[in-house]
């Protein structure tokens, strides 16, 4: 803040601008697995509910999501993560999720002006952070432990006091840690003995790899509200579509204020949704694509001496330089082979020593990047 008032920083991503400069210089360009940017193809059963929904353009949607789209989602968690939701009263859409991640502590500081605090992961996605930042709220990274879990030890009396809401991310960016079940029900119920609602961002379920992932959602929906999208589970990053699940009381509140707001997913989007969430094949198809990218980025990269240090999630990996340098000296080495991926203090200090590397490029463009580094050696 200044005395003339809230100031941006700059973007995260921005920050990489004279890195993709070297890289993009190099015959064939930069290959750019900075961002968790889907490039593989829109799935053609979301295409044809889109052109057969284009004619629901011409009305308002419904803020809370259709009955197809929240019918869908409540189908989708009951058969991939064994959770029955009332589609009608514990389950909302929302503008993809990065929209709700910012706004939720806005929301509920509305609805509880006495706690003031946001909790979120020490490395973790930066708009937990700036979520808090928007609303005028304190946020609090919290510890991990060496695996990159959450350590609940470490939230002070006075902040779990003090806190709205405590952010999860399993599978996690950018570590791709998975938690397990009896991992979540902890947490959860850490979250309703201090008053903390457990916020439990998702959108990377799909893609655990070798664990199975559990959702907060597991021992009941009180305290708990669950984020899940279609962004990268279905390649509909651009289309702006997602879900909030979990406790009917939250979700009826957040339902109600984003109806104020005019936060509509359009009426094709919802439908086109409604239809991935309802298939799965599209989803091992693209589960496989993910796994071959990482089996082929670990052996090349190990060669180089990046190793992931991070969980067996298939998006990301999460790479330290085994001669000790800090995330933006290897980040500009790996920029003078073309290779673009994110310094780890992007998402936190605790990130320094590592970069993050997202497997969102085609194979024959991982080959390229790869064969760059080779050839430096």
């Amino acid at each position: 803040m200044t005395s003339q008032g809230f100031v941006p920083p700059p973007y995260p991503q921005d920050r990489l601008d004279a890195l993709k400069k070297v890289a993009d210089a190099l015959p064939g360009g930069m290959v750019d697995c900075s961002v968790g940017n889907p490039v593989d193809p829109v799935p053609e059963v979301a295409l044809e509910a889109l052109a057969a929904a284009a004619a629901l353009g011409n009305t308002y949607p419904p803020t809370i999501g259709s009955p197809d789209l929240r019918g869908a989602a409540s189908r989708w968690l009951l058969r991939r993560a064994g959770v029955d939701l009332d589609p009608t009263s514990e389950i909302i859409a929302c503008i993809g999720t990065k929209e709700l991640v910012a706004s939720l502590p806005h929301y509920l500081a509305l609805r509880d002006p006495s706690r003031d605090t946001i909790l979120f992961p020490a490395v973790a996605y930066p708009t937990y952070e700036m979520g808090a930042t928007l609303a005028g709220l304190r946020s609090v990274p919290v510890s991990l432990h060496a695996n990159w879990h959450i350590d609940l030890d470490s939230i002070s009396a006075q902040d779990a006091s003090r806190a709205l809401v405590l952010w999860l991310n399993y599978p996690g960016n950018p570590t791709s840690t998975v938690a397990g079940a009896a991992e979540m029900a902890r947490i959860v119920e850490w979250g309703r003995e201090n008053g903390v609602l457990i916020a439990s961002d998702e959108c990377y379920y799909e893609f655990s790899g070798q664990e199975a992932a559990a959702t907060a959602l597991g021992t009941g929906n009180e305290g708990v509200i669950a984020v899940h999208s279609v962004s990268k589970r279905s390649n509909l990053a651009g289309f702006r579509a997602g879900f909030i699940a979990g406790d009917n009381e939250i979700v009826k509140y957040l339902g109600e204020v984003r109806k104020h707001a005019g936060l509509m997913v359009p009426g094709p989007v919802q439908a086109a949704a409604a239809a991935v969430l309802d298939d799965d094949e599209h989803v091992d198809i693209q589960r496989a694509r993910y796994s071959e990218r990482r089996a082929l980025m670990l052996d090349g990269l190990a060669r180089h001496g990046l190793i992931h240090e991070g969980g067996s999630a298939l998006f990301y990996l999460w790479l330290r330089s085994s001669d000790g340098v800090d995330g933006w000296t290897a980040a500009a080495r790996l920029a003078e082979s073309g290779l673009i991926v994110a310094p780890g203090d992007l998402y936190g200090a605790a990130g320094v020593e590592h970069v993050r590397l997202a497997l969102t490029q085609p194979n024959e463009r991982l080959h390229l990047a790869l064969e760059r580094l080779d050839a430096q050696v």
